[in-house]
């Protein structure tokens, strides 16, 4: 069990994807994204959604992000954030978006 205060501390937000590329280095098939976070700026992530997604379904797509852990570099590329998403039977990822269109950079809570 985690604490109230433990889960105040993931900071997830609602971004836009602007730009997708592939991402021929990944271990696992992915997409190098960059988000649109509002007030946050833009941020890049490397996500394993190749199963489920083209580059062109997930253009200007809404998404949930963590975006304050630390950097990760995977490759040579470095993710900022962490696009949220469900396993499915598969173990690939959909992913979680918020029900509506809301303005990049507001706080899941």
């Amino acid at each position: 069990m985690i604490s109230w205060d433990d889960f105040e501390k993931i900071d997830m937000r609602c971004g836009t994807i602007i730009e997708v590329r592939d991402f021929p280095k990944a271990k696992k098939p992915a997409y190098q994204l960059t988000i649109d976070f509002g007030s946050l700026g833009m941020k890049h992530s490397s996500a394993q959604v190749t199963v489920h997604y083209t580059k062109e379904t997930l253009l200007n797509k809404q998404v949930v992000a963590v975006v304050n852990f630390p950097v990760k570099q995977i490759g040579n590329f470095f993710s900022e954030c962490l696009i949220l998403g469900i396993y499915d039977e598969n173990n690939n990822v959909v992913l979680l978006q918020p029900e509506r269109l809301t303005r990049n950079g507001m706080k899941v809570g």
